[in-house]
């Protein structure tokens, strides 16, 4: 049996009719998602299960690593900074989510040999090199590697005019995630203290909601990762 076919065809026969009115609704009025969820393409990571969302709630960009290119900084077609711009520009999310994980195979790829005839992975994986830490990798190495690169998409979104100034004018706050797989917890930043909370003890869900926000919340995030990298 052709097991993909099979779920498609459960989708249309049994989840599909109990939904369809939404679905109907979202084509008649279109999407309005409230958050732009940039995560890994880890297949252990799952948004929708994460966030208790349905359709048309998420809006979500998914890349090796959960990066985010630096505005203007690659040369070519960009799939994620497009998102970002459509994000804030046309569909006016409110919050941006950017999510790694524990046990990324992204962050670990920072610290080994990548294959030569990964070009593009190479490339990619350039991004996050600030993020690696100068040690041998262990557990707790690659647990803060994965936090401090979410870290720097924060830093690093803030460069998106877009989003400064809607960050500025508090229309959009960020959220920088870190799941932890075997946990199920999902662990928050929080821009004031510069740790990732347990989202069980946590009294946000993120950077925001501000309330006595910093003047530049870009170079908070600077400071922090370079606090970071002295231990």
């Amino acid at each position: 049996m052709d097991d993909l076919l099979q779920r498609l065809r459960r989708f249309h026969d049994d989840f599909f009719p109990q939904h369809q009115s939404r679905f109907q609704t979202l084509v008649t009025d279109g999407q309005h998602p409230t958050t732009l969820f940039i995560g890994c393409s880890d297949s252990r990571l799952v948004p929708y299960l994460l966030t208790g969302a349905g359709p048309g709630e998420l809006f979500i960009v998914r890349n090796v690593g959960a990066l985010v290119p630096p505005y203007m900084g690659l040369h070519g077609l960009h799939g994620t900074a497009a998102a970002i711009e459509f994000a804030m520009l046309n569909l006016k999310v409110s919050r941006i989510v950017v999510c790694g994980h524990s046990h990324c195979g992204a962050m670990k790829a920072l610290y080994e040999e990548v294959p030569a005839e990964a070009r593009n992975l190479q490339g990619w994986l350039d991004m996050a090199r600030e993020a690696a830490l100068p040690v041998q990798v262990t557990p707790e190495a690659l647990r803060r590697t994965e936090q401090r690169a979410v870290v720097l998409q924060l830093e690093r979104l803030m460069d998106y005019p877009m989003v400064r100034a809607r960050v500025e004018r508090r229309e959009v706050t960020l959220h920088g995630w870190h799941y932890v797989i075997e946990d199920g917890e999902v662990h928050v930043f929080d821009v004031r203290t510069g740790q990732f909370l347990p989202a069980s003890q946590a009294s946000h869900s993120g950077t925001g909601p501000y309330h006595e926000p910093p003047a530049d919340d870009a170079v908070v995030f600077n400071e922090i990762d370079t606090r970071w990298g002295e231990h």
